[in-house]
């Protein structure tokens, strides 16, 4: 018994060492996100657990709105909309302009309250920077192909439903600059081009904020958009990203 104490001991130890260290380098680095139980603020810069965080909101449409309401994030909540294997009860509609907000094109995209929470951190984190650093603008418009579809994977009779019949996913198409360039998925995705390395940053930031980003890279069906989604996957909540 006396070694198994020391065995604990030694343990507990170590958890309290490990958990320290954890704070000094979240807050050294001013990323509070970097820890597990900190609120989720959609302001704050990207940190290890932001993904989990926003997928999480999945199951609190009110939070998840309070969130966009801090943020400056302009939108209009959605009635719910049911059935047995499609429907939403935290739908929202993105509004033009707003304090903090980017626009759609077509406007009025339409999505789940988390897949919104998680394209306006996208955009703040990743979508501009990545459009800055490589084209010395930003980006005034994204343009998709919308969220809501009541449907089955890739249209099929049958198999697993599509996280589109419940508004958990959007379609990324393309991104319009302050300059007046548009930069396309299915038209700028290969080479070494400026517009090409923009997707794939734009992609690979996805792929921490999102359950599941879907690119060309992945087959021929996502040829020309970014699939993104807030997929629920239980506890172990692992992400998928191609």
């Amino acid at each position: 018994m006396r070694a198994l104490r020391r065995v604990l001991g030694g343990l507990v130890t170590l958890l309290l060492i490990a958990t320290a260290a954890l704070l000094l380098y979240a807050f050294a680095r001013g990323r509070p996100q970097d820890l597990p139980w900190t609120p989720l603020d959609l302001g704050r810069p990207v940190g290890m657990f932001t993904g989990r965080k926003l997928t999480a909101l999945t199951d609190d449409a009110p939070a998840c709105r309070a969130l966009l309401d801090r943020a400056g994030v302009t939108y209009t909540a959605l009635p719910p909309r049911g059935g047995v294997r499609c429907g939403y009860t935290d739908g929202i509609r993105l509004g033009p302009g707003g304090s903090r907000a980017i626009n759609y094109a077509p406007p009025g995209l339409a999505t789940s309250c988390p897949v919104a929470a998680a394209l306006a951190v996208w955009e703040w984190n990743v979508v501009q920077p990545a459009a800055e650093r490589l084209f010395g603008g930003r980006v005034t418009s994204v343009e998709h192909f919308g969220s809501y579809s009541c449907r089955r994977l890739y249209g099929r009779d049958e198999g697993a439903w599509s996280e589109h019949a419940t508004a958990d996913a959007v379609d990324i198409a393309g991104f319009r600059l302050s300059d007046g360039r548009r930069i396309s998925v299915i038209g700028d995705w290969t080479g070494d081009e400026a517009e090409g390395r923009f997707l794939r940053a734009v992609r690979d930031g996805a792929c921490d904020l999102f359950a599941t980003t879907l690119s060309p890279d992945y087959n021929a069906a996502h040829r020309d958009h970014l699939h993104l989604d807030q997929a629920e996957r239980g506890t172990t909540g692992w992400r998928a990203c191609r």
